[in-house]
């Protein structure tokens, strides 16, 4: 299978200088990416990524990260089912505890999507990979639509792009097809990133599930520089072994970039499953997604996408220009408020990045 390395850049005082800014957005251009191959490790995450202004995607969406906080939410009663139809004088935002005005309120269902298929191909997923790409391959064919876009990377001892950003769904089905189980054979050949030389591999310790690398650079890498409504969800039993990014360091690049993390915890029940579900409630609650567990249960599975693609399709979104306008790089708490019967599922923060 070809694959293009997700490269990922060295941290240093200079990274977003302008002119690395440029070299990073020609870096991963379509078409400009030269070497096939596989990038085993991520570097340690940079301490504040520029929050460049971003490109115009769509008319029905924020175009700067610069001045206005937008959130993207959904709303549930006590039994779980969403809840449609409120409107702006329905909530109150606050940060930091401090209310804030609201500048921008949108219900609309239909606003670009850009989604990110994480899946695990790790040892621990061998009886339960099958009914992963049946059910995400139908996932695909319902939720994407023109004007959305979508990646798939599958991860285990390496990580690997399986396909790049597209709007074909038959393009993700095949590369969704095409993903296998992988228990050995990391490779060492490192390839060069634009703030330094080749990543190393790490000879100590085990590498079985480069979960947190996975998602750092799905963030870091792919979905960064992105506008509007961005997910990820991922397939896998929550279990990491040998990655160099931790927990928190993913969690932080992915409330940084924007990006809800879903987690479908899949394994076969003979298995041992359980390890890391405290790690994926963090991240899922902290990005604004959640938790769903369907073991091996194909049904449960093509229910757990149905619910994904209900709430992705649900969002309400709230915009402001903050009181603070401090850009610290300090984190900020984020708090939405609405009707005391009803339960929020949103992010819990964001990041105040410097200019």
């Amino acid at each position: 299978m070809t694959v293009r390395p997700l490269t990922s850049v060295q941290a240093s005082p200079l990274l977003f200088s302008p002119l690395l800014s440029l070299l990073l957005v020609i870096a991963l251009a379509p078409g400009l990416r030269a070497q096939d191959g596989v990038v085993n490790t991520p570097p340690p995450a940079s301490e504040n990524p520029q929050d460049d202004q971003a490109p115009e995607k769509s008319d029905s969406v924020i175009k700067s990260r610069v001045n206005v906080v937008q959130v993207f939410f959904n709303v549930k009663d006590k039994h779980g089912a969403l809840v449609p139809g409120l409107v702006k004088d329905d909530f109150q935002i606050l940060e930091d505890g401090k209310a804030q005005t609201v500048k921008y309120f949108s219900a609309e269902s239909n606003q670009p999507l850009t989604l990110g298929i994480l899946v695990d191909t790790s040892g621990s997923q061998e009886r339960v990979l099958g009914m992963e790409k049946e059910m995400g391959a139908l996932f695909l064919n319902r939720i994407l639509r023109d004007t959305d876009q979508a990646f798939l990377i599958n991860f285990d001892v390496n990580v690997e792009l399986g396909q790049d950003f597209t709007n074909s769904k038959k393009l993700l089905k095949d590369a969704l097809e095409k993903t296998k189980i992988n228990t050995g054979g990391a490779s060492c050949g490192g390839i060069g990133g634009i703030g330094g030389g080749p990543f190393p591999c790490s000879s100590s310790g085990p590498r079985g599930t480069l979960l947190y690398d996975a998602v750092y650079l799905s963030a870091h890498d792919m979905l960064y520089k992105e506008v509007g409504r961005k997910a990820v969800i991922l397939l896998t039993d929550g279990e990491d072994q040998g990655s160099r990014i931790k927990i928190r360091e993913a969690i932080e690049i992915a409330q940084k970039a924007d990006t809800i993390c879903y987690v479908i915890l899949a394994a076969d029940r003979g298995a041992i499953m359980g390890f890391g579900s405290s790690d994926m409630h963090k991240m899922t609650e902290d990005t604004g997604g959640r938790v769903i567990d369907v073991g091996n249960k194909p049904e449960k599975l093509r229910d757990a996408f149905d619910q994904i693609a209900q709430e992705l399709r649900s969002q309400y979104n709230i915009g402001y220009t903050p009181s603070n306008s401090t850009a610290d790089g300090g984190y900020r708490k984020l708090e939405i408020k609405t009707k005391p019967d009803l339960k929020i599922q949103a992010r819990k923060g964001y990041y105040a990045v410097q200019q």
